[in-house]
């Protein structure tokens, strides 16, 4: 198993006014497998994926992720693994105004460890005309590409996404979750974060969370269905 979640839980605050986010939870996930997260807002989704990509930490229990013990970790191994481990793609895009795609991508690039080439990984999501387009003169599909290519050109082995179809029309929302289901079919481990069910069904695996509690992790309901098949 890439990711390795073992009775974590994790509490804001202290006290009368604390918070459990996340209650003793357990979460494997293996290379090539693509998982969908699923659960309303404030079911402790986006806490979950910020602890596995080491964004924050878990209050009890124990975080593996690429082999590293995060949990134990110290602030320096944290960079390193953030470098070399996990890669996150966010539902606001978070691009540089001021920057091209391909500077977009260089941008992650250049903290990365093994990193690929910006242009060729434009050019596989399907930007290769667009490499010197500013974020404001990209559609929001075509920026989501270029937020996704950044992710995938620190070549790191766990792609995390937080809500990457959330600003998104139907069409586009489609082409961004083929793209991401390519990922796993490369070896990659990939986590999406939805409150979108239907997302869930194109899953190998669906977590489903309910106030911080893993209530179910299995299958889709009904069986695994292609990415064309999806409609909201």
């Amino acid at each position: 198993m890439i990711v390795e979640l073992k009775d974590v839980t994790k509490r804001y605050g202290t006290g009368p006014v604390s918070v459990t986010a996340l209650a003793d939870v357990e979460l494997f996930v293996a290379p090539s497998e693509f998982v969908v997260v699923l659960g309303p807002s404030g079911s402790g989704k986006t806490t979950l994926l910020n602890i596995i990509g080491a964004l924050d930490t878990a209050s009890e229990g124990t975080v593996r992720v690429n082999g590293i013990d995060i949990s134990l970790a110290s602030r320096r191994e944290l960079f390193e693994f953030r470098r070399t481990s996990v890669s996150f793609v966010f539902q606001s895009f978070n691009l540089f105004p001021a920057l091209t795609a391909q500077e977009n991508v260089q941008f992650g690039v250049d903290a990365a460890g093994s990193p690929l080439h910006p242009d060729d990984v434009l050019r596989s999501v399907g930007l290769a005309d667009k490499l010197d387009r500013f974020p404001h003169e990209l559609s929001g599909g075509e920026q989501q590409r270029v937020a996704i290519a950044r992710a995938l050109a620190t070549n790191n082995p766990v792609l995390l996404c937080d809500e990457p179809t959330g600003e998104l029309d139907f069409q586009t929302g489609i082409q961004i979750l083929d793209l991401l289901q390519k990922q796993a079919t490369d070896g990659r481990a990939v986590l999406v974060v939805t409150h979108n069910r239907e997302i869930s069904r194109m899953a190998d695996r669906v977590v489903e969370l309910s106030s911080g509690h893993v209530v179910s992790d299995g299958p889709p309901r009904g069986g695994k269905a292609d990415v064309a098949e999806l409609h909201w």
